[in-house]
């Protein structure tokens, strides 16, 4: 479908005057009424983690920057992150960005995201802009039951029918080496770019010359694209999750290595700018700080159009180095925002820009009929097995923030039920949509949560010495000073134990008074440990961690008291990433 600029207005005015959305219907007007600017425009997402349908999901409201990241985006929340982007209380904005009011604010606007009306909208905007291309930085083929059932194929269809020109990855790779090789040379060959310049060989695999872009360097990925918009060179540099084979496991990927890799990046700029680029822009899953920290040591780029931390930033960061100024953008997650960024070029540079990130609400946007039609087609195999309804929520269920959300409670209380554990840990992953209080808790919701190539529940005899050496490894991954030392994810959610936190002090230093039963944790005591996403190995008769939730969901039926174990926080009094 493609509709004029006029007739998508005259939609928007129609749905605010049919209570849409009750209250603003002077705002809808011109929620998405974005005249054109300049000469290049760039329309951006990231992390939909493989989201076809309009979901809910819940922003976090503890977000903490600590050190020189404290008080600065993305680490402000609640109503202190409103203020500081200048964003009306109680509006579709102010339920799009945060946490605020969740349950009202979602019944009264609806979902958001959901492939069908996200390419509506870009449609429309593309339809203003000539030329414009449309970026992706990856987190797009995992997510979701159908996403894993199909091996990425579901999502990979959806974006080449969205007309994604480029995108780089993370989550993408953990399909295996075969099938994202697959992907790229034939799923989308004539469609999209997949471009990763810090993805080389392994010393072995050059060895045994396994397969790369450029054997000579050993880059296993085209590192960069030169695309020309309106007759203005364009230089778009792809940057993957520069720790996937920490993160996760690496015998799925054992050929190839990652990194930050700054000095090949700045190499990176200059080849293409020696090539012609007038706009140099790079395409990141590093996570929001460790961009920030890139736009302050590599030149000569002109933005950063990054993922990977789920932060949805209203306005870019602007960022000073050695040859002027970056923009740094991060789009948020789930479908949930198109991000514009209109460049004004002449005489061979960006002289101005005007940016905006888009909501995407499905009540205001209508659905594509050929996406609805494809969506309706890939998910009908397994409709049934998706609808399946485990048990009823009393409680809203979310995962986001950086310690445990009651989606991340409801997994570990499973595990140390079914698995009879006396401690649970569960990953900070960032993924995962939320389900509103009365809403039945599906197949398909649980999934969300926990569709992985690798989902084993494991069960393990650990020490106490060992649970804190693990549990202060983990803390540093998040509160590290130093972005290139994070990971980008949350806190690992913890069931049974109980303990205090201090993210200023050193690692080692962070973690003190743990209990579990109100006793003391022993260091020398053996204790019965579940959890899931090993990044090693793991028996195939091990049980996945959806069966052991859904077991513990039926049994259960209603959820109706989940309490996140939140560890005791020390230091973060008035830091503007808590709001609780």
């Amino acid at each position: 479908m493609s509709i004029s600029r006029r007739e998508f207005i005259r939609i928007m005015a129609a749905a605010g005057a049919a209570g849409l959305v009750p209250g603003r219907a002077s705002a809808s007007d011109d929620m998405y009424d974005l005249p054109a600017f300049g000469n290049v425009s760039l329309l951006h997402f990231t992390d939909c983690h493989a989201q076809l349908m309009p979901v809910y999901f819940r922003e976090p409201n503890i977000n903490l920057g600590m050190g020189s990241a404290l008080g600065l985006a993305p680490h402000i929340v609640g109503k202190r992150f409103l203020d500081h982007f200048g964003i009306p209380e109680n509006s579709p904005e102010a339920h799009a960005f945060t946490y605020l009011n969740f349950e009202e604010a979602a019944h009264q606007f609806g979902k958001v995201g959901g492939f069908a009306h996200l390419a509506t909208l870009v449609q429309n905007i593309r339809e203003q802009r000539p030329g414009s291309l449309l970026l992706d930085s990856g987190d797009t083929w995992q997510g979701s039951a159908t996403a894993l059932w199909t091996r990425g194929a579901d999502m990979v269809g959806a974006s080449r029918l969205l007309g994604v020109d480029i995108m780089t990855g993370h989550w993408e790779f953990t399909y295996g080496i075969d099938r994202v090789r697959e992907i790229i040379e034939t799923e989308l060959e004539g469609s999209t770019e997949f471009l990763a310049q810090n993805v080389l060989l392994t010393e072995d695999a050059q060895f045994d010359e396994k397969p790369a872009y450029d054997p000579e360097t050993a880059i296993v990925f085209k590192p960069y694209s030169m695309r020309e918009i309106n007759g203005v060179p364009v230089g778009i540099i792809g940057q993957a999750f520069p720790y996937t084979t920490l993160a996760n496991p690496r015998y799925l990927i054992e050929d190839w290595s990652f990194g930050i890799r700054d000095e090949q990046m700045q190499d990176m700029v200059d080849r293409v700018r020696a090539e012609g680029a007038q706009v140099v822009v790079i395409l990141s899953h590093n996570g929001m700080d460790t961009d920030l920290k890139m736009a302050s040591r590599v030149t000569g780029v002109d933005a950063i159009l990054g993922g990977h931390t789920h932060d949805g930033m209203p306005k870019p960061s602007i960022v000073s180095n050695a040859s002027g100024e970056t923009l740094v953008i991060n789009s948020g997650s789930n479908g949930k925002f198109l991000s514009v960024l209109d460049l004004d070029v002449r005489d061979g540079r960006v002289r101005d820009y005007r940016f905006k990130m888009l909501p995407v609400f499905a009540n205001l946007l209508p659905a594509d009929p050929e996406m609805a039609a494809y969506i309706d087609r890939v998910r009908k195999p397994y409709i049934d097995k998706l609808n399946e309804e485990l048990a009823v929520t009393e409680t809203t269920l979310y995962r986001r923030g950086n310690f445990s959300g009651t989606f991340d409670q409801l997994i570990v209380d499973a595990m140390m039920e079914v698995r009879d554990a006396e401690i649970a840990f569960s990953p900070g992953f960032r993924w995962g949509t939320s389900v509103l209080p009365g809403d039945p808790i599906t197949m398909e919701r649980l999934m969300d949560q926990t569709a992985i190539t690798y989902g084993k529940s494991t069960l393990n005899e650990m020490t106490g010495e060992n649970i804190k050496l693990i549990l202060e490894d983990i803390t540093d991954n998040l509160f590290n000073p130093d972005p290139y030392y994070q990971m980008g994810g949350d806190m690992v959610r913890v069931g049974g134990l109980r303990f205090t936190l201090d993210p200023r002090k050193k690692i080692g230093e962070r973690l003190s008074n743990l209990e579990l039963n109100e006793k003391p944790l022993d260091p020398s005591k053996t204790y019965r440990v579940a959890g899931w996403a090993s990044v090693n190995p793991q028996p195939e008769e091990l049980p996945d961690i959806w069966e052991v939730v859904a077991q513990y969901l039926r049994d259960k039926k209603t959820i109706d008291d989940v309490t996140p174990n939140h560890p005791s926080l020390k230091g973060v009094e008035n830091n503007p990433g808590i709001s609780v």
